[in-house]
């Protein structure tokens, strides 16, 4: 859900455990002498049309020889540190871009620490023209921001552009909606798009690993504040495992919240995809736009995945002649901005060194300097994916890819995975019981974390061996599968209760016989490793709608279609596909208590049983994986 550098995130760490985000530091952050060498700061409050005011800090460079374009982030998670004298080690996307000197813009959203106004999570936008009298939203406080900076800020030449991780990559995506003429570039970043299909919900089912970050979401300040006005939720116990277990039903979780929590409250009062979330999506509001975008994420973004994507496929559809970029890589949330050499590693998977360092180097910082700077250098990429399966760059001219073929795998009660469907049809069943759920991960692997991360490429052996996951795996490939874009799933199912969550993963199985991966952990084993490439969970009653969910009916058949976020990844000769189908994903998700109720936020202990489920293969029309596949 957020981002911050790591050595920022140990520093906040510490000033929040104090309570406090700006104690007045005696010395500056580590990094920051080398800021405070080339910029000066000043600390602004700019008034918004309703006349609120926006704490904006501005690092303008000392180099006063030439005009610099703004580029502006805009966050709810606090611009410190606070005061003219204390620099911040990191005021742009990445060091290069630093060292090329802009005008770098950080300011807090409305509602959050130093800024006046009331916060409203993903504010929904209002159509209509700025300025000057449309009603405020998140792309008309861009708009009069970056309107005040042309007019006050000297020495700039006139361009604007945005960027920003996570929450703040959604605040670069809503200013694109009548966004100001000055406004030439954006580049939202791993950025929430629709908070029902994003970090705190999946199709649905209620994420309860956000579980710790709800607080921070929660609570109004009383008022421009360096102080952190909010708790943070404290666990009684050191055990996740147990925690978790323990907070059913789900009404026992308002007792970890001090009074007056608004985002839990709306989270219980709006279980189903109401007016409520749907005006909170960005998405129908991409369009008219004359702004150059390049949209980022990370193929193992646990956060946020569907934004990204959707946000370059929704811009693509609706606004031909802009260019329009997407670059997604093997990271997880806000990877890409890491700065000095490494290994990118997600979990025990190793995808190579410096593969942050070349997108920031040859993406990025060339897609800002063209467009804020006119160089002439033209960016000429469209869709820069990694394939995760041969870990290397791959550059397509549109995404997905036009050339790609949709190949189907059937599932047999066989448990196999064969491109033709047997002509014997049956079902597997499964006993689902919500007092012994499937772990997200393995369980010694499960800890408190403030989001999920690095289950996105988890070895699955463990949930393989569990009688509640059902496992269809295909013949060992003779050729590679390179598949690409989305995955469809296709379940005939039925239960012998009245509800039930679906999840489906699509894993990589390595050989028996395969090798270490140069930059993996000690003593991994990677011969017959289930490499989770992508997974997805809907939430049953929603089958059919998210608006008007709906009970099963016990024991009668009925199809569940779930579409898994975009992959690129090759399958290898001699390795298999696999696909596990399972009802629980604990605590990556909250239990569904299987007996329909209303509205789970607000179910009884006694509404949680067992449920036997059964997935039906066999024919064209048993369970099957759709996949986009490209030509060897």
């Amino acid at each position: 859900m957020r981002y911050f550098s790591p050595t920022l995130m140990a520093l906040m760490l510490m000033c929040l455990l104090s309570g406090n985000v700006n104690t007045g530091w005696a010395q500056q952050l580590p990094g920051a002498d080398r800021i405070m060498a080339s910029y000066t700061k000043s600390e602004v409050r700019i008034a918004m049309r309703d006349g609120t005011t926006l704490f904006t800090a501005i690092y303008a460079p000392i180099d006063q020889s030439q005009p610099y374009p703004i580029l502006i982030s805009r966050t709810p998670y606090s611009c410190q540190p606070y005061g003219e004298d204390r620099f911040s080690p990191r005021i742009g996307p990445s060091a290069l871009m630093e060292d090329e000197k802009y005008i770098f813009v950080h300011q807090d959203v409305r509602g959050r620490w130093m800024s006046e106004g009331q916060f409203d999570n993903m504010r929904p936008h209002v159509e209509g023209p700025n300025p000057p009298s449309n009603p405020i939203d998140e792309s008309s406080d861009t708009w009069d921001t970056i309107d005040w900076l042309l007019k006050n800020v000297k020495n700039n030449n006139g361009k604007v552009g945005i960027w920003g991780i996570s929450y703040p990559g959604f605040y670069s995506a809503a200013a694109l909606a009548e966004h100001h003429p000055a406004l030439v570039c954006s580049s939202p970043q791993a950025p929430i798009s629709d908070f029902f299909f994003d970090d705190f919900h999946h199709n649905g089912a209620y994420l309860l690993s956000y579980f710790l970050a709800t607080n921070t979401f929660g609570y109004q300040h009383k008022g421009p504040s360096n102080w952190k006005w909010y708790s943070e939720i404290n666990p009684p116990t050191r055990d996740a495992w147990k925690f978790y277990m323990d907070l059913v039903p789900l009404e026992k979780a308002k007792e970890f919240f001090p009074e007056g929590n608004e985002f839990w409250d709306q989270l219980v009062a709006h279980p189903n995809y109401d007016s409520f979330w749907q005006k909170r999506n960005i998405l129908p509001h991409l369009k008219n736009i004359r702004t150059n975008v390049l949209t980022v994420g990370g193929l193992f973004d646990a956060e946020d995945l569907y934004g990204p994507m959707n946000i370059y496929s929704e811009i693509e559809s609706n606004n031909p002649g802009i260019f329009n970029a997407v670059v997604m890589g093997p990271w997880s949330h806000g990877d890409w901005a890491k700065r000095g050499d490494h290994i990118q590693r997600v979990g025990e998977i190793p995808f190579g060194t410096n593969i942050a360092l070349t997108y920031q180097k040859q993406i990025e910082a060339p897609f800002f300097r063209h467009f804020l700077k006119g160089d002439p250098n033209r960016p000429n990429f469209e869709a820069v994916m990694f394939d995760t399966g041969t870990r290397d760059w791959k550059i397509h001219k549109k995404w997905p890819p036009e050339d790609a073929t949709s190949e189907t795998l059937f599932f047999t009660t066989a448990n196999q995975l064969l491109k033709t469907p047997s002509t014997e049809s049956g079902s597997l069943s499964f006993v689902s019981d919500p007092a012994n759920p499937v772990p997200y991960r393995d369980r010694s692997d499960i800890k408190f974390r403030f989001t999920p991360r690095p289950y996105m490429a988890d070895d699955q052996r463990f949930a393989s061996k569990r009688n509640d996951v059902l496992t269809f795996k295909s013949p060992p490939l003779e050729v590679a599968m390179t598949v690409v874009g989305k995955i469809n799933s296709h379940l005939r199912v039925s239960t012998s209760q009245s509800d039930a969550d679906w999840i489906v993963k699509l894993i990589d199985v390595y050989p028996e016989d395969h090798p270490p991966l140069e930059g993996s952990g000690q003593n991994v084993n990677f011969g017959g490793f289930q490499q989770m490439v992508r997974s997805e969970v809907i939430r049953g009653r929603f089958r059919n709608s998210f608006e008007q969910p709906e009970p099963f009916k016990p024991n009668e058949i009925t199809t569940v279609s779930l579409t898994l976020q975009d992959v690129s990844h090759t399958f290898k000769p001699g390795h298999r596909i696999m696909v596990q189908v399972q009802s629980t994903w604990f605590p990556l998700i909250d239990r569904n208590p299987q007996k329909y109720v209303d509205n789970i936020f607000k179910a009884t202990l006694e509404d949680y049983v067992s449920a036997e489920h059964n997935v039906w293969c066999g024919t064209d029309e048993g369970s099957s994986i759709r996949l986009n596949v490209l030509a060897p």
